[in-house]
């Protein structure tokens, strides 16, 4: 186990993926690969007892997510059980089940706030992508519900190569729709994203554009709405710190009760993520092993060790350290001084002038 020599702060958010069920097949989900069945879910009491231990290690956030979390009956409980926690309530949504009284529902039970997923702005490119005809117009619908029922909206578009070009008109739709805050995400690359890498990752020269539409939307919008650019690592010289550092912010709770300090951790498997159904959210925080990896510095590489930034960016991200070089522990290859960051401008250089077809994301076993 790694020595710590960083004291360990109660995590910010709770991520709780309370399934992997989804009526789309994006083919960037988050997910893994092998998602977990809906036989296999943590129950409601199992749900309710890791709110309750979240709220007591100091968690201010629970965040509602899935697979399309209002999947689960038992959703509109599990806000209630979090609100009486007083845990701030988010619920992350693809919004294409929504209905006025699942909404009543969840707005009684104390929910605080929305993010609402699209695809694109244009109707067929966006269904296209999340593989489900009719969905936009639903998502148009939720949002105008949401809206009318003065629930804090935020819209989300992960962006790529085939909907890259739309980023200013992706911003002037949230902020017809009237949300509060916009997310423009690029494609991170690991699950599903890295399994359709050569469909999704945009050139240099895409990215620059995005940017610059991005910063005049800022300009057009200002005052209206905020909007949060997350950029893709793959053009980057410097790592992020990926969830603002492993195990240092965040705890992610998988539809079958797995502990992880991301949503994408299990793609390390040499790592052991202890379950909510055996040890308690505190102790998982604290002690466990797998939370305890490549928390801090002190694991980090001696090229690492030696950085000025190593409590800035933290080692940069674990899952793409493995993705691009087979070894979790190693240098992210975005840094240019890494010995593997010839890895990453290699994937660069292969970029194909077609994309090829997405591998869809399956849904899950019952």
């Amino acid at each position: 186990m790694n020595t710590l020599s960083c004291v360990v702060s109660p995590p910010l958010g709770l991520l709780a993926e309370l399934t992997h069920r989804c009526p789309l097949q994006c083919p960037y989900c988050s997910n893994p690969l092998v998602l977990d069945a809906a036989s296999a879910e943590l129950d409601t009491d199992g749900w309710k007892r890791v709110l309750s231990q979240a709220a007591d290690l100091g968690v201010l956030q629970v965040h509602f997510s899935g697979g399309e979390p209002m999947s689960r009956r038992d959703l509109e409980v599990l806000v209630r059980h979090a609100t009486q926690a007083q845990l701030y309530t988010n619920l992350i949504t693809s919004g294409v089940t929504l209905t006025e009284a699942r909404l009543a529902g969840l707005v009684a039970a104390g929910l605080e706030h929305i993010q609402l997923s699209f695809q694109d702005v244009e109707t067929a490119n966006a269904e296209r992508i999340g593989g489900l005809k009719g969905a936009q117009s639903r998502k148009l619908r939720a949002a105008r519900l949401i809206r009318e029922a003065d629930v804090a909206l935020t819209i989300n578009f992960v962006v790529h190569r085939q909907n890259v070009a739309q980023v200013g008109q992706m911003v002037d739709l949230a902020v017809e729709i009237g949300a509060r805050r916009v997310e423009i995400a690029h494609t991170q690359y690991y699950g599903w994203g890295l399994l359709n890498r050569a469909s999704l990752l945009p050139d240099l020269g895409d990215l620059h554009v995005a940017t610059s539409d991005v910063e005049a939307a800022r300009e057009r919008h200002a005052g209206r709405i905020a909007i949060d650019y997350i950029t893709p690592d793959y053009h980057a010289y410097r790592p992020k710190a990926c969830m603002g550092g492993w195990a240092r912010r965040f705890i992610n709770i998988s539809p079958a009760g797995r502990a992880l300090p991301c949503h994408a951790a299990e793609t390390i498997q040499t790592l052991d993520y202890p379950s909510v159904r055996d040890m308690s959210l505190e102790d998982i925080w604290l002690r466990s092993e797998a939370f305890n990896r490549f928390r801090g510095t002190d694991w980090m590489p001696t090229l690492c060790q030696g950085c000025a930034l190593k409590e800035r960016d933290w080692g940069g991200c674990r899952c793409q350290a493995l993705a691009l070089t087979g070894d979790a522990s190693a240098t992210d290859p975005v840094c240019e001084l890494s010995t593997h960051h010839h890895l990453l401008r290699a994937v660069l250089q292969e970029h194909p002038r077609i994309p090829p077809p997405f591998a869809y994301r399956a849904s899950p076993r019952r």
